[in-house]
């Protein structure tokens, strides 16, 4: 075989080898499959359902493509298992947990593409996992990450859209996300801060950066302009937007399939970037083949066997322990206490209340100190009724908020409030820390759900305005019963 680097034509021999190689290798990739399942399927779940990561569809084929134009460079190699490598799995090994106790499905998908990484590294060798780096790396992108990033996003745009205003002098008024002008009111919702924008155009500036440069620094500068160029081109989208509106006169008007537009106007940003980037472009120079300055003999099978039980012992590591976890945290204790009567409303024996049309009950829930914040939050949204259409409202009562939540197309009205180690708790980091603590000592507070329901009983029950009057009350007059919950939230660490 003969391979040309810098004009200059080498005869070289493929390295033996490969066949074991590619055995272990689909091997640990098969237990890979097995044991980061979830994290898989909750990935391509996000890739169907959501228009910010549609083009996650494309990663694994551009990543195959990557390989295949730099197959030239495994001709001077070989795989040369190295099982001390194999101890890189434990460093994200050990993130994956984390985010598996703190119940963050992104941090468990990079950690798992970390995994994947450690895993090539040991079975294939440092030299041939740096020739296909470029491949390997691209496979970041298969996790849709960056959801977390929206509010900031919503931020920047809003910000950008006033300044705009500003400059251009046109009236008006910006609280938070909601901007009002002559011509109307205008929200920056979520699907308007620029996410799907910003991550297309973060794994095509990826993509740009490896087939047309070569030096580090010309790469650093596309992924850099693949992150500012899009979320200045959201801004201004979002102000041409406002701006059509002023000469429209209606807001709803100029807002009218303003998605449909903005991809357009996304694509037009990626022209004008790739024709920016073109006169700097080094693909013309041939990236060298470096064989080994000298030859080794073929790896034996017994490395290649010790690397692959290493691999799959190292990466079952962290995955065991959270299912051993799991199976000592077992199911939450559920009660139904009394609840407090208000005006209006008779207690009944078995401690609902009989409230003129509408039936008022209560669930407490206590948790296992093992358990994950994301099954609490997960029991809590359901007790909510979470929903799309659903109208959202906090109740606040002393020292408790309740978050509240009422569905068009149901008859209940719920409000559910959460304890941990006697404090009020969240969905928020803090909680999921603390809980994730917890979990892995077993000794510290328990994690308490506390809901009540209105359920509309009839046709003549009372309308929607009313049945949100009558939870407000009800929560307000719950002081006991969030005492309890606070009591039983300290049991186990206090």
């Amino acid at each position: 075989m003969s391979a040309t680097a810098g004009g200059v034509t080498a005869v070289v021999r493929p390295r033996s080898g490969w066949t074991g190689a590619l055995v272990v290798l689909g091997l640990a990739l098969a237990l890979f499959g097995f044991l980061f399942r979830e994290e898989i399927v909750a990935a391509v779940h996000t890739w169907e359902t959501s228009t910010a990561y549609n083009h996650c569809w494309l990663v694994l084929p551009v990543a195959a493509w990557l390989a295949w134009v730099r197959r030239d460079r495994l001709a001077v190699l070989g795989p040369v298992p190295s099982p001390a490598l194999a101890l890189l799995i434990l460093p994200p090994a050990v993130l994956w947990l984390l985010s598996e106790r703190m119940g963050i499905m992104e941090g468990r998908q990079l950690a798992a593409i970390g995994i994947l990484w450690a895993m090539a590294l040991a079975i294939l060798g440092w030299q041939v996992c740096r020739a296909m780096a470029a491949p390997l790396l691209y496979l970041i992108f298969l996790v849709p990450f960056g959801a977390f990033a929206v509010p900031l996003l919503q931020t920047v745009t809003a910000y950008l859209v006033e300044f705009g205003l500003r400059v251009l002098g046109i009236p008006h008024y910006v609280d938070s996300f909601i901007i009002e002008t002559p011509a109307g009111t205008f929200l920056v919702a979520e699907a308007c801060a620029g996410l799907r924008f910003l991550v297309a155009a973060l794994a095509f500036g990826a993509l740009y950066a490896v087939t047309l440069f070569r030096s580090p620094g010309r790469r650093a500068a596309v992924l850099a302009a693949a992150v500012i160029v899009p979320i200045l081109a959201n801004g201004a989208r979002a102000l041409g937007i406002v701006v059509l509106a002023q000469h429209l006169g209606s807001a709803e008007a100029a807002a009218a399939d303003h998605v449909v537009y903005g991809w357009g106007f996304f694509s037009l940003v990626l022209v004008l970037l790739i024709l920016a980037g073109l006169p700097f472009r080094e693909d013309s120079a041939p990236a060298g083949i470096s064989a080994p300055a000298t030859p080794r003999a073929a790896p034996g099978g017994a490395r290649f066997v010790l690397a692959g039980v290493l691999v799959a012992l190292l990466s079952s590591a962290a995955p065991g322990v959270a299912a051993v976890l799991d199976e000592a945290g077992g199911e939450p204790m559920t009660a139904t206490p009394r609840l407090a009567a208000v005006p209006g409303c008779t207690a009944r024996e078995d401690g609902a209340l009989d409230c003129g049309g509408l039936t008022a009950t209560a669930r407490l829930l206590v948790f296992p100190a093992r358990t994950t914040w994301a099954g609490v939050a997960a029991t809590r949204r359901r007790l909510l009724g979470e929903e799309d259409e659903a109208y959202i409202f906090r109740i606040p009562a002393g020292d408790v908020t309740w978050d509240a939540r009422q569905a068009p197309e149901s008859l209940d009205t719920n409000a559910a409030a959460a304890w941990l180690d006697g404090h009020l708790a969240g969905d928020g980091l803090r909680s999921r820390a603390m809980q994730a603590l917890n979990s892995l000592r077993g000794n510290g507070g328990m994690p308490v759900v506390l809901a009540i329901t209105l359920r509309a009983e009839g046709e003549s029950a009372p309308g929607a305005a009313e049945r949100r009057t009558l939870l407000t009350s009800l929560a307000e007059a719950q002081s006991e019963l969030a005492a309890r919950a606070d009591a039983l939230s300290r049991r186990a660490g206090n």
